[in-house]
């Protein structure tokens, strides 16, 4: 079947909106018909690195209805609608790679965005994806606006749940107010940390986090963010200090938020790294590892999507994930340069979405 897609041919340069051949699901694929995609740094990375394989197709979180299934596909069927993510949804030990759909753009192949083993794309009115990439959405939930939980949600609300394991009255710092971060500062407010600190480097997104739960917010522009959180924290530091932007400065400026072992205790504060890492390697301080503190990364947040993502729907009916209020701005498929270029540009609160 062909399908309308946004698809990447130079790097660097706008995507062009043409057809993609997509071909029937092999035995454990499914057939998606997308209500709506998120748009996320990443993918703003992926566009403008230069040994990027073209032509590319990019997207890795979406929802949409079920439209055909492979034979061997049985959690769900024709007419189901689906939140798609690149994280398998049951992996476990000996578990299979996802099997990848061979799409074609001018009857040669094209390749697909990060993570490439998982054969995710979704900036494309149809998309084919392993069973491992699609989880049950149920009825009557909103399907715009639900289209976040596979990528950013997922992120940022494992980040807290699952790698640093929040606690309430952990104190805590985020470093980026964007769609992940905002997540991580919703969960983190759902499990009772406190204090919650966002730093940013415009007070119009700090005054945005405390909509999601920020208790303290640190225009990064205007003061030294560490020294600030230090004292925000008033134990030297914070229990569990998130980057969600992934450049050197913040991953090195979290490991120095972290605070400093406690006689006692076997760890001191947590340094986790969510965003996805680019630019100039960052270059922290090892004597900080000597405090006791304790360094490690978040990729995608949740290892469980079969677990977890009921558990971020519920919350979003429940009112303790606004996913209304963060999704901010939306486009159509026609518009996706406009929004990415919005995005690099700082423009965007929260996330955007592109609608089918």
């Amino acid at each position: 079947m062909k399908t309308p897609a946004a698809i990447l041919t130079r790097a660097g340069q706008p995507m062009v909106i043409d057809e993609l051949d997509l071909p029937d699901p092999g035995p454990t694929h499914v057939v998606v018909k997308q209500y709506a995609t998120g748009v996320s740094h990443s993918q703003l990375h992926e566009r403008a690195n230069p040994q990027t394989t073209l032509p590319l197709v990019l997207g890795h979180e979406s929802t949409g209805v079920v439209t055909a299934v492979g034979r061997d596909v049985s959690h769900v069927q024709e007419g189901d609608n689906v939140m798609v993510t690149w994280v398998q949804r049951n992996a476990g030990p000996g578990t299979p790679l996802p099997t990848p759909a061979n799409i074609t753009y001018k009857g040669q192949p094209a390749f697909l965005g990060r993570p490439t083993f998982t054969g995710t794309f979704t900036w494309s009115r149809d998309t084919v994806a392993d069973q491992q990439m699609v989880v049950p959405l149920p009825k009557g939930v909103a399907t715009d606006v639900t289209s976040i939980v596979g990528c950013a949600v997922m992120t940022g609300a494992g980040a807290a749940l699952n790698a640093a394991q929040v606690r309430p009255g952990s104190s805590v710092a985020i470093i980026g107010a964007g769609g992940v971060g905002l997540s991580i500062v919703q969960t983190c407010a759902n499990l009772a940390a406190y204090p919650i600190i966002v730093v940013d480097l415009t007070d119009e997104k700090l005054a945005f986090s405390k909509q999601f739960g920020a208790t303290h917010v640190v225009n990064a522009s205007t003061e030294d963010a560490v020294s600030r959180v230090r004292e925000l924290s008033g134990s030297g530091g914070v229990d569990f200090a998130f980057d969600a932007i992934g450049v050197a400065l913040t991953t090195e400026q979290i490991l120095l938020m972290a605070r400093d072992r406690q006689a006692g205790e076997r760890d001191g504060g947590v340094a986790v790294l969510v965003g996805v890492p680019h630019g100039k390697p960052p270059q922290p301080d090892v004597s900080m590892i000597f405090r006791g503190k304790v360094f490690r990364g978040a990729p995608g947040g949740c290892s469980t999507p079969d677990r977890d993502f009921p558990l971020l729907v519920r919350w979003y009916q429940e009112g303790k994930m606004p996913l209304d209020k963060l999704v901010t701005r939306r486009y159509q498929l026609e518009q996706i340069n406009d929004a990415c270029d919005a995005l690099s540009r700082g423009e965007i609160a929260g996330r955007a979405i592109v609608e089918f």
